[in-house]
């Protein structure tokens, strides 16, 4: 059983550590905890993460975060994968820095990486897992701020909520999403 489990973000040095890149951080860390490299193929990095008997596709846009959706369907077919078993992870401004909340579907809450998945896949019918960023920022400071490093303090939280992120995900493919979702949205 496959599952494909797209973190969302941009590429290029410039954008390595910023809030916008929470979804590549959260990957990147799977990757690491497995041992798994990712390569460079079409629309992405991808790695396969094998897990109790399924195969998890990690997938890491090249498209920019405006774009994500074409990588995300590309993957999806390419794969077989059907929409119950993707998985976003996404970067959330209406969440205080760390709270995670796996939805089974939702809107695009203005985030451009998840307008763009809805509009190319026709649907809001896909889970995400948010990962708040806060929102401590002017008003028309949007911008600079998911596009701004993560602070001292919040980079000292950050390996244990990357890695509480990587459990969820998991969770996700192993016990489902309603289980996941009773077990770690109430923390």
């Amino acid at each position: 059983m496959k599952y494909l489990i797209v973190g969302l973000g941009n590429i290029g040095e410039e954008y390595r550590e910023t809030r916008h890149n929470i979804g590549f951080n959260v990957l990147d860390a799977l990757a690491k905890a497995s041992n798994i490299v990712f390569q460079d193929k079409r629309y992405g990095a991808v790695a396969t993460l094998p897990l109790k008997g399924k195969r998890l596709i990690l997938l890491k846009p090249s498209t920019y975060m405006n774009l994500s959706g074409n990588a995300v369907r590309y993957w999806m077919q390419q794969e077989k994968i059907p929409l119950e078993k993707v998985l976003v992870v996404v970067d959330d401004l209406a969440l205080p820095f760390g709270s995670l909340r796996l939805k089974a579907k939702g809107s695009d809450a203005g985030h451009n990486g998840l307008k763009h998945i809805a509009a190319t896949l026709g649907t809001q019918n896909y889970a995400r897992l948010r990962f708040g960023i806060g929102n401590e920022f002017p008003q028309g400071g949007q911008i600079d701020f998911v596009l701004g490093n993560f602070t001292e303090e919040e980079r000292k939280a950050m390996d244990e909520r990357v890695a509480l992120a990587g459990d969820i995900v998991k969770s996700f493919c192993l016990a489902g999403i309603d289980i996941t979702m009773n077990q770690y949205n109430k923390r």
